[in-house]
């Protein structure tokens, strides 16, 4: 079994350099770069980015750099074109064509070595399954409690009227989980088969048959206050990469 992973970074975010800035004297990527490597099952590691600061701090700890052109490192550019664009690359240029690809995403430092080890596992004990990810509950922000605005400018819920009744208590409402936008661990033959189109939306490349591990939190850094946020997990959760 062939297992890889990409290391995924964007230069041009709203937060200015947010990849590489600093969380207690290592850039942000260093963290879910060092949850990767100490991966028992992964064998081969990479980074797209079309950022050369991205680039060059992931290949210092042993990540491939895989330069993204032009057109897939736009705002409006999609995930799933950059993941094509890597695999044909590590299979052209690296002779690399993995079974399962874990694609860890560089603004997140909520990752652990060992939930990227359980999630694959689980996909090797079941090739069936297009996708393993981490995900966790917040039934705060259930889509039961969304609304929308209609034509006139009034809150309306969000998916319709419901007849049913809604508790206002989140503990009544029915489990709630968002992906936690850390790693997705693919099946990559499953994906290729439609090229990442078909499957559940927005993130299709993840196909229609995907499993999950719960996790109790996530972040992703998109402001400042994130970064202070992920200080503290790291402190917590982190100790041996800390120097």
């Amino acid at each position: 079994m062939k297992i890889a992973a990409l290391l995924t970074g964007r230069g041009n975010n709203t937060l200015k350099d947010k990849n590489i800035l600093n969380v207690l004297n290592h850039p942000v990527l260093y963290y879910p770069c060092c949850a990767a490597k100490k991966s028992e099952l992964i064998q081969d590691f990479f980074c797209s980015s079309d950022d050369d600061n991205i680039l060059n701090e992931s290949e210092k700890l042993g990540f491939i750099p895989i330069k993204r052109p032009e057109e897939l490192a736009k705002p409006t550019s999609q995930h799933l074109d950059c993941i094509l664009h890597a695999l044909e690359t590590m299979n052209n240029n690296y002779n690399v064509c993995p079974d399962i690809l874990v694609v860890v995403l560089a603004n997140n430092v909520t990752i652990k070595s060992e939930w990227i080890d359980i999630c694959i596992k689980k996909m090797i004990d079941d090739m069936s399954i297009t996708a393993v990810v981490p995900v966790y509950e917040d039934n705060d922000h259930h889509p039961l409690r969304a609304k929308t605005v209609d034509e006139n400018g009034r809150l309306q819920m969000y998916g319709g009227n419901i007849e049913k009744s809604i508790s206002t208590n989140r503990q009544d409402l029915p489990k709630c989980f968002f992906l936690a936008h850390n790693i997705w661990v693919l099946n990559v033959k499953e994906m290729l088969k439609s090229n990442g189109k078909v499957g559940q939306q927005p993130w299709t490349f993840l196909g229609n048959n995907i499993d999950y591990y719960e996790i109790d939190e996530s972040l992703d850094i998109h402001k400042e206050i994130d970064l202070y946020i992920a200080a503290e997990w790291v402190k917590e959760n982190f100790k041996d990469y800390i120097q």
